[in-house]
Protein backbone atom coordinates (compact mmCIF):
# COMPACT_ATOMS: atom_id res chain seq x y z
CA UNK A 1 0.00 0.00 0.00
CA UNK A 2 1.52 3.34 -1.05
CA UNK A 3 1.34 6.30 1.33
CA UNK A 4 2.66 9.86 1.09
CA UNK A 5 5.87 10.71 2.94
CA UNK A 6 4.03 13.03 5.36
CA UNK A 7 1.62 10.22 6.40
CA UNK A 8 4.31 8.08 8.05
CA UNK A 9 3.50 7.55 11.74
CA UNK A 10 5.53 5.90 14.54
CA UNK A 11 5.00 2.15 14.41
CA UNK A 12 4.49 2.06 10.62
CA UNK A 13 6.68 -0.40 8.72
CA UNK A 14 7.87 0.79 5.31
CA UNK A 15 9.97 -0.61 2.49
CA UNK A 16 12.91 1.75 1.93
CA UNK A 17 16.31 1.29 0.23
CA UNK A 18 15.52 -2.39 -0.34
CA UNK A 19 14.90 -3.18 3.35
CA UNK A 20 12.12 -3.21 5.95
CA UNK A 21 12.18 -0.23 8.33
CA UNK A 22 10.00 0.64 11.32
CA UNK A 23 9.29 4.31 11.99
CA UNK A 24 10.28 5.12 15.57
CA UNK A 25 9.88 8.91 15.69
CA UNK A 26 8.39 11.36 13.23
CA UNK A 27 8.57 15.15 13.24
CA UNK A 28 6.83 17.36 10.70
CA UNK A 29 8.97 20.36 9.71
CA UNK A 30 7.67 23.44 7.91
CA UNK A 31 10.70 25.57 7.06
CA UNK A 32 10.22 29.22 6.11
CA UNK A 33 11.63 28.55 2.69
CA UNK A 34 10.83 25.44 0.65
CA UNK A 35 8.24 22.72 1.09
CA UNK A 36 7.27 20.92 4.28
CA UNK A 37 8.73 17.50 5.03
CA UNK A 38 8.62 14.74 7.61
CA UNK A 39 11.85 13.96 9.50
CA UNK A 40 11.58 10.24 10.30
CA UNK A 41 13.82 8.09 12.51
CA UNK A 42 13.82 4.56 11.08
CA UNK A 43 15.04 1.27 12.54
CA UNK A 44 15.91 -1.67 10.30
CA UNK A 45 13.84 -4.70 11.32
CA UNK A 46 16.44 -7.21 10.15
CA UNK A 47 19.76 -5.91 11.51
CA UNK A 48 18.64 -3.18 13.95
CA UNK A 49 20.54 -0.27 12.33
CA UNK A 50 19.03 3.21 12.62
CA UNK A 51 18.62 5.89 9.98
CA UNK A 52 17.26 9.45 9.88
CA UNK A 53 15.47 10.24 6.64
CA UNK A 54 13.49 13.16 5.21
CA UNK A 55 10.31 12.46 3.29
CA UNK A 56 8.54 15.20 1.32
CA UNK A 57 4.74 15.16 1.03
CA UNK A 58 5.07 14.56 -2.73
CA UNK A 59 7.13 11.36 -2.23
CA UNK A 60 5.36 8.03 -1.87
CA UNK A 61 6.64 5.08 0.13
CA UNK A 62 5.45 1.48 0.30
CA UNK A 63 3.80 0.71 3.65
CA UNK A 64 4.19 -2.94 4.62
CA UNK A 65 1.57 -4.84 6.57
CA UNK A 66 3.05 -7.40 8.91
CA UNK A 67 1.23 -10.62 9.66
CA UNK A 68 0.70 -11.08 13.39
CA UNK A 69 0.19 -14.59 14.69
CA UNK A 70 -0.25 -15.75 18.27
CA UNK A 71 2.11 -18.48 19.40
CA UNK A 72 2.48 -20.34 22.68
CA UNK A 73 5.97 -20.74 24.15
CA UNK A 74 6.72 -24.45 24.67
CA UNK A 75 10.38 -24.85 25.71
CA UNK A 76 13.98 -23.82 25.15
CA UNK A 77 16.35 -26.30 23.53
CA UNK A 78 19.98 -25.12 23.52
CA UNK A 79 20.08 -21.83 21.62
CA UNK A 80 16.62 -22.39 20.11
CA UNK A 81 13.22 -21.38 21.50
CA UNK A 82 10.25 -23.48 20.39
CA UNK A 83 6.80 -21.92 19.91
CA UNK A 84 3.53 -23.46 18.73
CA UNK A 85 0.73 -21.90 16.68
CA UNK A 86 -2.34 -22.68 18.80
CA UNK A 87 -4.62 -22.83 15.74
CA UNK A 88 -2.62 -25.15 13.47
CA UNK A 89 -0.35 -26.80 16.10
CA UNK A 90 2.58 -25.96 13.78
CA UNK A 91 5.86 -25.41 15.62
CA UNK A 92 8.22 -22.49 15.07
CA UNK A 93 11.84 -22.43 16.21
CA UNK A 94 13.58 -19.09 16.80
CA UNK A 95 17.13 -18.29 17.92
CA UNK A 96 17.50 -16.92 21.49
CA UNK A 97 19.32 -13.93 19.96
CA UNK A 98 16.17 -13.13 17.94
CA UNK A 99 14.24 -12.52 21.18
CA UNK A 100 17.24 -10.91 22.90
CA UNK A 101 17.51 -10.19 26.64
CA UNK A 102 13.76 -10.57 27.08
CA UNK A 103 14.02 -14.34 26.40
CA UNK A 104 14.54 -14.73 30.17
CA UNK A 105 10.91 -13.64 30.69
CA UNK A 106 9.47 -16.49 28.64
CA UNK A 107 7.47 -18.91 30.78
CA UNK A 108 5.91 -22.29 29.88
CA UNK A 109 2.62 -21.76 28.09
CA UNK A 110 3.10 -17.98 27.69
CA UNK A 111 1.33 -16.47 24.67
CA UNK A 112 3.44 -14.22 22.41
CA UNK A 113 2.76 -12.44 19.12
CA UNK A 114 5.19 -13.14 16.28
CA UNK A 115 5.29 -10.57 13.49
CA UNK A 116 6.29 -11.90 10.10
CA UNK A 117 6.70 -10.61 6.56
CA UNK A 118 6.40 -13.04 3.67
CA UNK A 119 6.46 -15.95 6.19
CA UNK A 120 9.81 -14.79 7.66
CA UNK A 121 9.64 -13.85 11.40
CA UNK A 122 10.98 -10.33 11.98
CA UNK A 123 9.70 -9.45 15.45
CA UNK A 124 8.25 -10.87 18.64
CA UNK A 125 6.05 -9.22 21.22
CA UNK A 126 5.90 -10.59 24.76
CA UNK A 127 3.22 -9.69 27.30
CA UNK A 128 3.94 -6.22 28.75
CA UNK A 129 3.95 -7.56 32.33
CA UNK A 130 4.92 -10.86 33.93
CA UNK A 131 4.77 -12.17 37.50
CA UNK A 132 8.12 -13.36 38.89
CA UNK A 133 9.37 -14.50 42.30
CA UNK A 134 12.21 -12.77 44.12
CA UNK A 135 14.89 -15.33 45.09
CA UNK A 136 17.43 -12.95 46.60
CA UNK A 137 17.02 -9.42 48.01
CA UNK A 138 19.43 -7.27 49.98
CA UNK A 139 18.39 -6.43 53.56
CA UNK A 140 16.99 -2.97 54.29
CA UNK A 141 19.56 -0.38 55.39
CA UNK A 142 18.21 1.53 58.41
CA UNK A 143 18.04 5.29 58.13
CA UNK A 144 17.48 5.50 54.37
CA UNK A 145 14.41 7.35 53.18
CA UNK A 146 11.83 5.31 51.31
CA UNK A 147 11.91 7.64 48.29
CA UNK A 148 15.49 6.93 47.24
CA UNK A 149 16.21 3.54 48.74
CA UNK A 150 15.49 1.06 46.00
CA UNK A 151 17.62 -2.05 46.46
CA UNK A 152 18.81 -4.69 44.00
CA UNK A 153 17.00 -8.03 43.90
CA UNK A 154 17.42 -11.18 41.80
CA UNK A 155 14.34 -12.81 40.30
CA UNK A 156 13.83 -16.53 39.64
CA UNK A 157 14.81 -16.06 35.97
CA UNK A 158 18.23 -14.69 37.02
CA UNK A 159 17.60 -11.05 36.04
CA UNK A 160 18.38 -8.26 38.52
CA UNK A 161 15.85 -5.50 39.12
CA UNK A 162 15.64 -2.58 41.58
CA UNK A 163 12.81 -2.99 44.11
CA UNK A 164 11.48 -0.95 47.07
CA UNK A 165 12.86 -1.80 50.54
CA UNK A 166 9.72 -3.66 51.72
CA UNK A 167 10.13 -6.41 49.08
CA UNK A 168 11.66 -9.60 50.51
CA UNK A 169 12.93 -12.87 49.05
CA UNK A 170 10.07 -15.24 48.20
CA UNK A 171 7.60 -12.49 47.22
CA UNK A 172 5.96 -12.35 43.81
CA UNK A 173 6.25 -9.08 41.89
CA UNK A 174 4.93 -7.69 38.59
CA UNK A 175 7.73 -6.74 36.16
CA UNK A 176 7.57 -4.64 32.97
CA UNK A 177 9.16 -6.78 30.22
CA UNK A 178 9.95 -3.81 27.96
CA UNK A 179 11.77 -1.63 30.50
CA UNK A 180 12.81 -4.52 32.82
CA UNK A 181 11.58 -2.61 35.87
CA UNK A 182 9.58 -3.37 39.03
CA UNK A 183 5.92 -2.28 38.80
CA UNK A 184 4.23 -3.54 41.99
CA UNK A 185 3.59 -6.58 44.16
CA UNK A 186 1.67 -9.34 42.45
CA UNK A 187 -1.83 -10.04 43.78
Amino acid sequence: MKINGNEIRPGNVIEHNGGLWAAIKTAHVKPGKGGAFAQVELKNLIDGTKLNERFRASETVERVRLEQNDYQFLYAEGEMLVFMDTGTYEQLELQKDFVGDRAAFLQDGMMVTVESHEDKPIGIKLPDQVVLTIVEADPVVKGQTAASSYKPAVMDNGIRVMVPPFIEAGEKILVDTNEITYLRRAD
